[in-house]
């Protein structure tokens, strides 16, 4: 062999020695080094997650009652890994089920449809998780139909049934408390896109409204996830992992079952009083707070609905229902969400406004039956002059006039349509000082915030309705086109962007474009009571595991002060005392053996119901007792429901019967809901609730 041949042989065997190294090289780095990745990779192609949901954390009220629990329900199942392997893919099996549970076998088909087999749009009703989880066909079914399925299980094959959680709101002692609970769903494509940043798994269910909301990743626990290996036909060959469920925690708030109950009962009582006079009464809302705390102890809404139907499933009709304008829009919170003028609640605002521009508390004012302002007469309540009367006495029968007076004055003083640099502005200030137009921070979900309509919100509202006020009479209806409208058009389109007499002196009176909520003026009237401190609402107390531990505490947070002094704090509270004692409360609370303090409010409404007739007053009382130790402020609207005096000062008194157990205008043998105050101590939760009949 010649050196040329010795040299070509030398290099082969090099480069095969080279390849020998790196492919043993390349096959110890996929084996030992990235052994467990590809290994991890592998199996997810082969394995299959089954989320088993945790079962959800109660919510009780301050004594430990529940409000939101899990009662046992019979759930029939269908396992699509058995079904899709039969011939005809199930439907035989499916219809029998259909059939047997007395159902209609097109919405047990699409109950067993994963979201993703459906077409495009058309995902309601379809499961959530996977075919290798069992699927409910339904949770409440008969126990004797059920029975069936279990004992001819080769006639019902992939079909099964067993006992599981179902969400519950028991409703005891009558509360429904359906606004403030909430309800748990499904999640949707939305919730797992969402930007919370929570993990969800596809068959969990999640609080959509309410405290169930707003304590979600409290109350929702961890799910148990069983990973099962398959093979190239889906069918399950082993179990790789199981972990199993943590339970949630339970939520203590500061409810009071009996007083919810009691608060949903005075306001559907005023609602029914106002329809017996004649009026519309077609919503309401009433509120109770701690006045020391902020803490919310009831709120009630109407009309309201059952919170389980939202678990039952619900029908198209009862879904329609729940937001429609004939049905009075039951989902609707009216409590946090209802945007109303507050009337002559809002003059405890003007009262402190009146005193910090420097007017005497303890002087006489002329209230007479009307007061020009430009070239309009603004009318005293039913055009009643008063004579020459205290400031103490305006407030007790309510004198709009006096009002009016000093609102059109200090708007003159600051400049009127041309206003002065360096503004005084004492009302807008004083109702900013009272946090009108904020939110109040009660902890649930969708609060509106009022509206608070100074100068920059009259230049923003102008913006953008400028348009078409200046070119009204093409854009309008012609129903719109009334004398008056078209005036008001006209004049929006020249100066709609500035603060005007009657706009100041509608102010005062809390009419015009002013609206806040019912919780926003209870907080308002707790703040009169407790001295001036604004407290933010709360519901929630403290989270607790399901060991009794306490894992988090809600506490009660200040969010301001009110803008008053204390010799102005002590009149209002004087003023609101003189309303029930002689003034436009005084029918209401004739005999009444608590000292209760507060103010009724008839806010006229402008525009048209749905059938075309005119909207009626919106009736008013906000308050809070007992007078001289103030440690609860109840306030109640009733939308269309006439006067405030007539209607929701009747119903605030009934809930203080119930507060202190007064009995036919008696204390005698009082069983008061608090004898030591609302519970400042955590109940303890018994764990039986946690599954219930």
């Amino acid at each position: 062999m010649n050196q040329r041949s010795r040299l070509s042989l030398l290099v082969t065997q090099v480069l095969i020695v080279s390849l020998m190294v790196a492919l043993l090289g390349r096959l110890f780095y996929l084996q030992i080094g990235a052994g467990s990745k590809y290994k991890n990779a592998a199996l997810s192609i082969q394995s299959r997650d089954i989320v088993t949901p945790a079962t959800r954390g109660l919510i009780v009220d301050s004594s430990g009652v529940p409000l939101a629990l899990n009662r046992v329900g019979l759930a029939v199942t269908a396992d699509r890994s058995v079904i899709d392997r039969q011939a005809d893919k199930g439907v035989a099996v499916l219809k029998k089920t259909a059939k047997l549970l007395g159902l209609k076998y097109a919405d047990v088909y699409l109950l067993t449809r994963l979201c993703g087999e459906q077409p495009t749009g058309v995902q309601a009703g379809c499961w959530t998780g996977t075919r290798y989880q069992p699927i409910p066909i339904t949770k409440d079914a008969d126990p004797n139909l059920a029975l069936q399925i279990v004992e001819r299980a080769d006639q019902f094959p992939g079909i099964d049934a067993a006992p599981v959680a179902v969400r519950n709101y028991p409703g005891i002692d009558g509360a429904n408390a359906a606004h403030l609970l909430g309800y748990v769903g499904p999640l949707t494509e939305g919730d797992l896109k969402g930007a919370s940043g929570a993990k969800y798994y596809r068959s969990e269910s999640i609080g959509k409204a309410g405290l169930e909301f707003q304590y979600d990743s409290f109350l929702r626990g961890k799910p148990g996830i069983k990973t099962v290996i398959v093979d190239r036909k889906e069918s399950i060959t082993r179990e790789a992992q199981v972990i199993l469920p943590i339970p949630g925690n339970h939520l203590v708030t500061s409810l009071d079952a009996r007083l919810q109950a009691s608060t949903e009962r005075a306001l559907a009582d005023a609602i029914m009083r106002a329809r017996a006079n004649g009026q519309r009464a077609d919503s309401g809302a009433a509120v109770v707070l701690d006045v020391k705390t902020g803490r919310v102890l009831s709120m009630a809404s109407y009309p309201t609905y059952d919170p389980n139907i939202w678990e039952k499933g619900l029908t198209l009709q009862q879904a329609k229902d729940l937001f429609s304008e004939k049905t009075g829009v039951p989902a609707l919170s009216r409590a946090i969400q209802g945007l109303f003028a507050p009337a002559s609640t809002f003059k405890v605002v003007s009262l402190v406004a009146a005193a910090n521009a420097g007017y005497n508390l303890n002087a006489t004012y002329s209230c007479p039956a009307s007061v020009k302002v430009g070239n309009i007469d603004f009318q005293n309540f039913e055009s009643r002059p008063q004579g020459t009367i205290s400031m103490k006495e305006s407030i007790a029968v309510s004198c709009d006039t006096i009002w009016y007076r000093i609102a059109y004055d200090e708007w003159l003083r600051d400049g009127g349509l041309f206003p002065k640099k360096n503004l005084n502005d004492y009302f807008f200030s004083s109702a900013r000082g009272f946090q009108v137009g904020e939110k109040t921070g009660v902890d649930l979900p969708a609060e509106s915030s009022g509206r608070l309509p100074d100068r920059q919100w009259r230049i923003n509202w102008y913006n953008q309705n400028k348009s078409y006020f200046c070119n009204y009479a093409t854009r309008a209806s012609k129903s719109q086109q009334s004398t008056f409208l078209l005036a008001l058009a006209k004049e929006n389109c020249a100066d709609g962007d500035k603060i005007r007499g009657g706009d100041a002196v509608n102010f005062s009176i809390g009419q015009g474009d002013t609206v806040i909520t019912p919780l926003k003026l209870a907080q308002m009237y707790s703040a009169i009571a407790n001295g001036g401190t604004i407290w933010k609402p709360t519901v929630g107390k403290a989270v607790v595991t399901t060991a009794g531990k306490v894992l988090e505490r809600i506490a009660p947070s200040v969010l301001g002060k009110l803008p008053a002094t204390k010799s102005t704090l002590a009149f209002l509270q004087s003023a609101l005392r003189q309303v029930v004692l002689t003034g436009t409360a005084a029918g209401a609370f004739a005999g009444f053996p608590v000292a209760v303090s507060g103010k009724t409010g008839t806010a006229e409404v402008f525009g048209l119901n749905t059938d075309g007739t005119k909207k009626a007053n919106t009736s008013w009382f906000a308050s809070f007792a007992p007078s001289e130790s103030p440690r609860y402020a109840v306030v109640m609207m009733v939308s269309q429901g006439g006067f405030g005096a007539d209607v929701s000062a009747v119903g605030v008194r009934k809930i203080y019967e119930t507060i202190f157990g007064v009995t036919r205008n008696s204390l005698v043998g009082a069983q008061p809901l608090f004898p030591q105050g609302p519970p400042s101590i955590l109940p303890k939760i018994s764990p039986t609730l946690k599954v219930s009949k």
